[in-house]
């Protein structure tokens, strides 16, 4: 049977199915998308390491809810950081 893990060097910790480097919150928003069956193939997983993680992503709302978090204020930051791009330089100011 799949297992989850969470290995602080590997995805920064973020719950993963063992043997791969691929989340928990991966997967499920693959499955949400369309089907756990679209999950599986568009990730090379097993239905059962699907639904394995499915079981788990229900079971830790709260873990689920904290990982989400950090991950929209990671992002966030990036956005705030990120380099604009420069101004279009208008050839008639020449």
């Amino acid at each position: 049977m799949p297992e989850i893990v969470t290995t602080e060097d590997v995805l920064d910790g973020a719950p993963r199915l063992a043997g791969r480097r691929v989340s928990v919150l991966r997967i499920v928003d693959f499955a949400r998308v369309e089907s756990a069956e679209y999950a599986a193939d568009q990730l090379d997983l097993s239905l059962a390491e699907v639904h394995t993680t499915l079981a788990y992503y229900y079971g830790h709302p709260d873990e689920m809810r904290a990982i989400r978090h950090r991950q929209q204020a990671l992002d966030d930051r990036l956005r705030e950081e990120a380099l604009s791009p420069p101004e279009p330089v208008d050839p008639s100011d020449s």
